[in-house]
């Protein structure tokens, strides 16, 4: 008797029996970790590569401030110093510090700069003084009180202290405990002294008075010690140029400028505490026409001649030639008189 086709070919089918071993889960569970560990290397890549350009940018905007503060020359290497804001660099005045721009003299920063205080933003309109030439004290103290409310829409009313002097008007921008004027051991601006700055340029731009910047420091010292080495002088001379850098993108023109210098910690605030926040400061010496004459002829040529002291023949020559030549005719005389044989003698 024949079977049915198909049960006969059910019969003949193979079974097929697969077995699951736990080898095969952990290799599963293996290939897991390496993929986990793979994302936290690129993660790790990435943080690596953020920080490698953060202090790039860093060392950019350093050099670019040095490059500046020395009228846009390129600094020349070999020094033994550290340039502030190098990584590992020891600190010195406590002052905060901001980029300077590149070119303080540029026409389109400038105009933008104006533009944006004219339109309202940040520091508002620039205020219309009463006069081009401050003289009295009267007029001194008017320009200070305009000065007061300058700083006070910048947000540094604490910061600024003036004076009126026989000399004209002493600004001076101080660090509080609350405030700087610069960022930690740097000649870079915070944002709100570069404001400042730029907003100070309109107006000694409407008069004639020419003024000082003094830069100061603290006496927290630098580590390093050597005669190259970046130090408190270096920083107070940076900072003073700094200053006159944003005061020209304020629009202040370059002739108002008439000395910018550093003096270190030599001219505290507060002597029996040198330390203190307020020694750290950029001061800006709103002179007389008179004052500005006086402090341009000690560092000018002589125009006349005048006695070196009162009663005695000696005088500074007109001309330094006519002096040198005088000195010259009375080496000679000495010299002839001395070849001379005088008669009689051995």
């Amino acid at each position: 008797m024949s079977k049915p086709e198909g049960k006969g070919k059910a019969h003949h089918e193979e079974t097929v029996v697969k077995r699951v071993s736990g080898k095969g889960h952990h290799d599963d569970h293996g290939g897991a970790w390496k993929v986990a560990f793979a994302d936290f290397c690129l993660a790790l890549l990435c943080l690596f590569l953020v920080l490698w350009l953060m202090a790039s940018r860093e060392q950019q905007e350093t050099a670019e401030q040095l490059r500046m503060a020395q009228g846009g020359s390129p600094m020349e290497g070999g020094g033994g110093g550290r340039i502030p804001g190098e990584p590992g660099n020891p600190l010195g005045s406590l002052i905060s510090r901001e980029p300077v721009p590149s070119h303080g003299d540029d026409a389109r920063n400038r105009d933008g700069a104006v533009g944006a205080r004219e339109s309202g933003e940040g520091a508002g309109p620039t205020p219309k003084l009463s006069k081009s030439r401050y003289e009295s004290e009267a007029d001194m103290a008017e320009l200070a009180r305009v000065m007061a409310e300058v700083s006070r829409r910048a947000g540094l009313e604490d910061n600024l202290q003036a004076v009126v002097t026989p000399f004209g008007l002493r600004v001076m921008l101080h660090d509080t405990d609350r405030e700087g004027m610069f960022k930690r051991g740097s000649a870079i601006p915070t944002e709100r002294f570069r404001a400042l700055m730029q907003a100070l340029g309109p107006l000694f731009a409407q008069i004639e008075n020419q003024l000082m910047i003094v830069g100061h420091t603290d006496s927290l010292p630098y580590v390093e010690k050597s005669p190259t080495a970046f130090s408190n002088w270096s920083l107070s001379n940076n900072r003073a140029a700094a200053a006159r850098t944003h005061l020209l993108m304020g629009g202040m023109p370059e002739t108002s400028v008439l000395q910018v210098t550093g003096m270190a910690d030599r001219a505290p605030m507060t002597p029996d505490n040198p330390r203190a926040d307020v020694n750290r400061r950029i001061e800006l010496m709103v002179l007389t026409p008179d004052q500005a004459r006086t402090v341009s002829a000690m560092y000018g040529m002589p125009t006349r001649s005048q006695s070196l002291v009162p009663g005695s023949l000696s005088v500074v020559p007109a001309k330094p030639e006519a002096g040198v030549a005088a000195l010259r005719t009375q080496l000679l005389a000495g010299r002839d008189a001395v070849a001379t044989p005088v008669a009689g003698g051995r």
